[in-house]
């Protein structure tokens, strides 16, 4: 193993470059308006509504010690269907708005440095009530679904770009998480991209947890092909791109 690639992900993981940043040249500090909390949608494309806040009648609750207790990384799951209540609840938990401040900000159920919430939501969908198969993004300001693709092949193609595991093609539904880069850049410059990191990992744990709440299931998967995976969400690979996936389903046992 090269000590240079190790030398380099030592030093992403420590603040250290905050000392050699000029915070008054950021974008904010410029004075240029904040990048929007959402991606555009087209207009006239597909959306679905989801159920409110923290779900309906099928979301059963637990208590958070209990889940604590239970968290565990789980790759097997049953083929009984994820309700709508049960995603949109997961949605929620994950990337949920609480309070919308202005264009560029909003208070989550999830902390992100900056209050800049650099991520985007995609879901495979597989296997939810009432919800067609295909790839859709999470549009936190409406709590909706937009359609973003239909392809048959969609669950061996997130196989292969999961160099295999399969979890992630027979799951209800595979959460992948993107970056826009540039959202938390605009606040820290070369200082956003640790805290995006910690940003995914507050958003992952969440879901951990809200998946005890509905008797499911997830484990997080960071190894992946990110060419195929960009390829596969649709994004460039460069100022947005896959960060973090998690499979969802009714656990096994």
């Amino acid at each position: 193993m090269k000590q240079s690639l190790i030398e380099q992900g030592r030093s992403f993981l420590k603040d250290s470059i905050r000392k050699t940043i000029d915070f008054s040249e950021t974008d904010q500090s410029r004075g240029i308006e904040p990048p929007p909390i959402e991606k555009p949608f087209a207009e006239g494309a597909t959306r679905i509504d989801l159920v409110p806040q923290s779900g309906g009648e099928s979301i059963i609750g637990i208590d958070l010690i209990t889940a604590m207790q239970n968290r565990s990384s789980r790759r097997f799951y049953r083929k009984t269907p994820l309700t709508i209540d049960e995603l949109s609840f997961l949605l929620w938990a994950t990337q949920g708005i609480r309070q919308q401040i202005d264009v560029g900000h909003a208070l989550r159920t999830v902390p992100s440095a900056g209050c800049r919430h650099a991520l985007e939501t995609y879901l495979c969908l597989f296997n939810v009530a009432e919800i067609d198969q295909g790839l859709y993004r999470y549009l936190p300001v409406e709590h909706q679904l937009v359609l973003e693709l239909t392809d048959d092949r969609m669950a061996e193609k997130i196989m292969g770009a999961s160099f295999g595991q399969r979890s992630p093609g027979e799951a209800a539904v595979t959460f992948i998480w993107t970056a826009i880069p540039y959202r938390m850049e605009w606040r820290y410059g070369a200082a956003a991209h640790k805290v995006i990191a910690l940003d995914a990992g507050h958003v992952c744990q969440n879901l951990y947890l809200a998946c005890e709440a509905i008797e499911a299931g997830t484990c997080a998967i960071a190894a992946y092909d990110q060419e195929a995976m960009d390829q596969l969400v649709r994004v460039d690979g460069t100022d947005e791109f896959v960060v973090y996936l998690a499979p969802v389903g009714k656990a096994e046992g």
